[in-house]
């Protein structure tokens, strides 16, 4: 929004983005921070590490409290107790730094929850934790209550997994507050694209049953990297929250 990644706003983009959503009755769920998707430092540069910034988001290692302390002012501003972070692009061995990288979270988490945040990391096919069984694994490693998870199924099947049931299963009861809606198709030899909603691999229809029944009452959000060929975003984007909408009446059946 405005070119420019969220933590760069400044007074007036803020002031903009609220008149907005006071005039159309909106809320915001979360603040969908960067923070965190740098490399590790000491370690060898991630292959997923990209030559450019993504969706304007040009930040250091260093730079990261500072991050965190503007998400803090964007969530109060914008009403919303969540922020949205991850850990770190995907190194090929995490375990020499795994540790490291758990007790930076759980530190960052900690900060957080002093202000009155909850910081929900993403499972990101690029970084360290990308499936359910990894992200499973962090939550269980870290107990702070200001560390959530913002599960995205699609990341997790793009990265080989069966995000649901077998990687929905693996994590921890009721540390969800937030879930990424996307498809995957998959194009064989271990590679996938985006899809619309329900055009593709991953059981949504069985994963809302779930998430319904384990008494998930938090947003769904549409996550808008699909794109119709010849097609706008706008379009692409209206056929895929149609797929959304559809999957979800299915599972009230």
């Amino acid at each position: 929004m405005h070119n420019k990644n969220v933590m760069t706003w400044d007074a007036h983009d803020v002031a903009e983005a609220r008149a907005i959503l006071e005039k159309y009755q909106l809320r915001v769920s979360e603040i969908a921070s960067p923070i965190f998707k740098t490399d590790w430092p000491g370690a060898p540069k991630s292959p997923f590490s990209p030559k450019n910034p993504q969706f304007g988001a040009d930040f250091t290692y260093e730079q990261q409290d500072e991050l965190i302390d503007r998400s803090v002012e964007l969530a109060k501003a914008f009403n919303t107790p969540y922020v949205r972070i991850f850990d770190f692009w995907r190194l090929t061995d995490q375990a020499p730094y795994r540790q490291a990288i758990d007790d930076r979270v759980r530190q960052l988490a900690a900060k957080a929850g002093a202000k009155g945040v909850t910081l929900n990391l993403e499972n990101e096919l690029a970084c360290n934790t990308a499936t359910g069984a990894e992200a499973g694994r962090l939550l269980n490693a870290i107990g702070e209550k200001s560390l959530m998870l913002n599960w995205d199924p699609g990341n997790a099947t793009a990265r080989g997994e069966h995000a649901y049931p077998d990687g929905y299963h693996a994590l921890p009861a009721g540390r969800i507050r937030h879930v990424h809606c996307k498809d995957v198709v998959d194009l064989g030899g271990g590679k996938t694209e985006w899809a619309p909603m329900g055009k593709g691999i991953v059981d949504w229809l069985g994963q809302f049953r779930a998430l319904k029944k384990d008494g998930y009452t938090g947003p769904l959000s549409l996550e808008t990297h699909w794109r119709l060929k010849g097609g706008t975003a706008e379009e692409s984007s209206r056929q895929s929250m149609a797929g959304l909408k559809e999957l979800l009446q299915k599972s009230d059946r």
